[in-house]
């Protein structure tokens, strides 16, 4: 273990007291004014340069030293749900109905952890760190996005990124070559027929009946439509019609969201909802309203790096400690990252087998075994160990 890894270790009970400050004080995406704030000064205090109001609410930290030969960027999230936080901890969210139910304020709080020791240790290093502390990952658009188009990748070489992983074991890690998360794209349907009395459909067009034809031929995109070898979901998540038992609905809304792996599949899917609304019009004489948001691409890692990153956490965890990560339909702004520049992007197990750390992300009573925080660190300074300390250029 390097002295960075012990530092880092020794820095345990600071970085638990931050992510459970953060827990306690979460903000919803695109809202998270005072999280940021407090980011920005916890790295002004470590001595870092800091970058605030990046694409948003988006916060870098910068670790420059003299004739760098690369630039390594590391990212963590930090916006929360509109998820009440339902667990009996002394750290419970105090905001009504807002949590972090999905780990950010553990990205977060790693990513300071790391900070601290890499700032300690600067006059080490060969090349620069950007720290990028990313807002709104949970609601597309996203932040990433907008941090990418405010430019904050022109001088990175490559980029990192990590999720806790509540389905994996504490102390096991993964990733994967190649695609690894779904795009995401989310629609929003108004269908507009007539209304009438419950007694006389015929004099109606009822858009709640109309509704629910559709959400079953929506289904059949998929399964009829798409190769069965190309992973896709289409899912109608909400739908709301009418308003009394013996009146016949004149509006419907429906609203969902689309996921695939493939950018032609991703297109094919839209270009059928759009025809199966234009068959509607037609066959059932309504008309309608399509919203139809093209949100997250796809999630796809670099073979080099991928590969480094396997290596380094075999050679900090063993062998026994990695996992290939299977390929999840779930999203990830970070993709736009790796669009742009070559990175990974690595998942870290959460859960020590008590009911406790068992719960599912984005559940309100998720949370997860604190260790896994500096198993994030860790793989974060192995990487800039490797190319900015221990790598003969």
């Amino acid at each position: 273990m390097s002295h960075l890894q012990n530092e880092l270790l020794q820095q345990f009970e600071s970085i638990v007291h931050t992510r459970r400050y953060l827990h306690q004080h979460p903000e919803l995406s695109f809202q998270e004014f005072n999280t940021a704030k407090f980011i920005a000064q916890e790295l002004r205090s470590y001595g870092i340069e800091v970058h605030e109001n990046i694409g948003g609410n988006g916060v870098v930290g910068y670790i420059r030293t003299p004739n760098p030969t690369k630039t390594i960027a590391l990212r963590a999230d930090f916006d929360a749900l509109p998820i009440p936080d339902e667990k009996n901890v002394p750290y419970k969210s105090t905001v009504d109905g807002v949590s972090h139910a999905c780990g950010h304020d553990g990205h977060t709080a790693a990513l300071l952890g790391v900070a601290k020791v890499l700032q300690n240790n600067r006059d080490q290093l060969k090349g620069n760190v950007k720290l990028i502390f990313q807002h709104a990952e949970e609601k597309p658009p996203g932040g990433a996005k907008a941090m990418v188009e405010a430019g904050v990748l022109e001088d990175v070489d490559y980029i990192f990124g990590a999720h806790l992983a509540s389905d994996l074991p504490i102390g096991t890690l993964a990733t994967r070559v190649g695609p690894t998360m779904a795009s995401v794209d989310a629609f929003t349907i108004k269908l507009f027929g007539k209304g009438g009395h419950g007694a006389h459909p015929h004099q109606t067009k009822d858009s709640l009946v109309i509704g629910t034809q559709l959400v079953n031929q929506l289904q059949q995109i998929v399964s009829r439509r798409v190769s069965p070898i190309e992973p896709a979901v289409v899912t109608v998540g909400s739908f709301h019609s009418g308003s009394a038992f013996n009146v016949i609905a004149d509006k419907a809304l429906l609203e969902g969201t689309v996921r695939t792996l493939n950018a032609t599949v991703r297109k094919q899917i839209e270009q059928e909802i759009r025809a199966i609304l234009d068959g509607f019009k037609v066959s059932s004489y309504v008309d309608y309203e399509l919203d139809y948001l093209n949100g997250y691409p796809v999630l796809v890692n670099h073979e080099e790096q991928t590969n480094l990153v396997t290596a380094l956490i075999q050679q900090e965890f063993g062998d026994e400690a990695f996992q290939i990560r299977q390929v999840s339909l779930g999203a990830e702004d970070f993709a736009y990252y790796l669009q742009q520049t070559k990175g990974n992007f690595f998942y870290v197990g959460s859960h020590d087998g008590t009911e406790h750390t068992a719960y599912p992300h984005h559940h309100p009573k998720f949370d997860f075994d604190e260790q896994a925080l500096v198993n994030i660190g860790k793989v974060f300074l192995k990487i800039i160990e490797h190319y900015l300390i221990e790598e003969i250029i």
